[in-house]
């Protein structure tokens, strides 16, 4: 678990340093934001999915990358340090951050 909480946090801080709307102050605050995040995904996320799998169906699937960026926005709400520049910065944040967190998990799993 402590694993994926730093890989998280190095998915978070790479994305911010991409230049895309989102902003970590340091590392400190990206290890805060993952733990949130987290969080959100935990509590916020499946509610969100439940209400809005009408659309979701209608879109098949896609409208989860709008949740995941709700979620993402959430989490820098209630993260200092943590900011997020926008409804598409946080879309894209969220998806980059996804892709990043997979591709270093594969990582640390061949290691």
């Amino acid at each position: 678990m402590l694993a994926r909480w730093l890989i998280s946090a190095v998915s978070i801080y790479l994305v911010a340093l991409l230049g895309i709307g989102v902003e970590v102050r340091n590392f400190w605050a990206a290890l805060l934001a993952a733990l949130v995040l987290g969080l959100g995904n935990l509590l916020v996320r499946p509610i969100l999915l439940l209400l809005t799998l009408p659309i979701n169906l209608l879109t098949l699937g896609l409208f989860t990358l709008v949740v995941n960026g709700i979620v993402f926005l959430i989490a820098a709400a209630f993260t200092p340090g943590f900011q997020v520049r926008g409804f598409g910065a946080a879309i894209i944040g969220a998806l980059l951050t996804g892709i990043a967190s997979a591709i270093l998990g594969l990582i640390w799993r061949a290691l």
